[in-house]
C-alpha cells in the first residue's frame, strides 16, 4: 500500500458500520413510578385488573374514579402496603413487590403519606407527632430534630403551633400538620388520599394552594386520590379515571384534556358533573326571584 496514492487508502466506514455510541435515557426522564399490568383483590374478589401506567417525576398525579372502584386500595399497593395479585409497581427502576421486606421498607421510606382523617397521634403535640418518623429513622440530635420540625411546620404555614395538640385546630390545620409529618423524612413522592374529605371549600382551595407551593419550591412529585373536582382541574397535572363496572382504567392524561377528548362517556360526565342532579341549579338559576313579602322585608331590616 503506497501511503501517498490516495486511491490505496482504506475508504472511510460508510455510516452503517461506523460504531454508534451507546445513550441512556437521564434518570429525570424516566417515570418515577410505574404500574404495570396491576391486579388489585380482596381473596377472590377483583378490585381492579390490568392497570398500566406511568407517574412522571415532579408531576401532581390525580386518582379518580366513582365511589368504591379501588382508588385507596391503588393507593396502598403503590406504596408497599398491600401485595399485588398479579403484575408490578416500579419505584426508580426497582421493582417494589420483587425486594426483601428489609429493602422494601428502606425503599419506602422515600415515601410520605398524608391520611384521610390526618392520622396524627392525639396524645401527642404537632411537634412531637414531626420529630416521631425523624428520632425514629435518622440520627439527628434533639436540637437538629427540634429545627427540622420547625421548618417543617412552617412550610404548612403551622409556625408556632408546635405545642398545639390536634384537639386544639380546625379540620384544615390538621391536614395541614398532617402534610408536614408527611414530609418530615423529606420524601420524593407524597401521597394524598382524599385530603380535601371534611373540609369547606375555602379550607380545601387554600390545601390546594399549599400543594402547588410545595411541589413548585420543593419539586415533590404528588400522588393525590381525590373526587373533588375544584381540585383536580386545580392541581393535576396527569390522572387516571378507574372504573368500578369494568373494573379497570378507563381513561388516563391531564384531567382538562379528558374532560373534553376522553374517548368514555361515563370519563367526561364525571369530570363535568353533566348528570340529572347537575341540571337543578341550571333550573333554580333561571327560575324568576320571588317577590319579598312584607316580613321578609323587616327580618332582613
Amino acid at each position: 500500500m503506497n501511503p501517498h496514492d490516495p486511491a490505496s487508502q482504506p475508504a472511510p466506514p460508510t455510516p452503517s458500520t461506523q460504531a454508534q455510541p451507546t445513550r441512556s435515557v437521564p434518570a429525570e426522564a424516566q417515570p418515577q413510578v410505574r404500574v404495570s399490568h396491576l391486579t388489585m383483590a380482596y381473596g377472590d374478589r377483583v378490585i381492579q385488573h390490568d392497570l398500566d401506567f406511568d407517574i412522571r417525576r415532579g408531576s401532581r398525579f390525580i386518582i379518580m374514579g366513582d365511589s368504591g372502584c379501588g382508588k385507596s386500595t391503588l393507593l396502598k399497593h403503590i406504596i408497599g402496603l398491600k401485595r399485588p395479585a398479579q403484575g408490578q409497581v416500579w419505584f426508580e427502576g426497582q421493582d417494589v413487590w420483587a425486594l426483601s421486606d428489609d429493602q422494601r421498607s428502606g425503599l419506602c421510606r422515600q415515601f410520605g403519606v398524608l391520611y384521610q382523617s390526618g392520622a396524627l397521634w392525639s396524645s401527642m403535640t404537632l411537634a412531637q407527632n414531626i420529630a416521631l418518623p425523624i428520632s425514629q429513622y435518622t440520627g439527628l440530635s434533639e436540637r437538629e430534630t427540634n429545627e427540622l420540625v420547625s421548618l417543617k411546620l412552617a412550610l404548612v404555614g403551622l409556625d408556632g403551633f408546635g405545642d398545639y395538640y390536634p384537639s386544639e385546630l380546625s379540620g384544615g390545620m390538621r391536614k395541614r400538620a398532617g402534610l408536614a409529618r408527611a414530609m418530615a423524612l423529606d420524601p420524593k413522592v407524597l401521597f394524598l388520599d382524599e385530603p380535601s374529605a371534611g373540609l369547606d371549600p375555602l379550607s380545601s382551595r387554600l390545601l390546594d394552594e399549599l400543594i402547588l407551593e410545595l411541589n413548585e419550591s420543593l419539586g415533590v412529585t404528588f400522588v393525590i386520590v381525590t373526587h373533588e373536582l375544584a381540585s383536580i382541574f386545580a392541581i393535576g397535572t396527569d390522572a387516571i379515571f378507574l372504573d368500578s363496572d369494568t373494573r379497570t382504567m378507563l381513561e388516563n392524561g391531564p384531567p382538562r384534556w379528558m374532560a373534553e377528548h376522553a374517548r368514555s362517556d361515563k370519563v367526561r360526565r364525571f369530570l363535568s358533573r353533566s348528570d340529572s342532579s347537575s341540571d337543578a341549579p341550571a333550573a333554580n338559576a333561571a327560575a324568576p326571584m320571588a317577590s319579598p313579602t312584607p316580613e321578609s322585608s323587616q327580618a332582613k331590616a
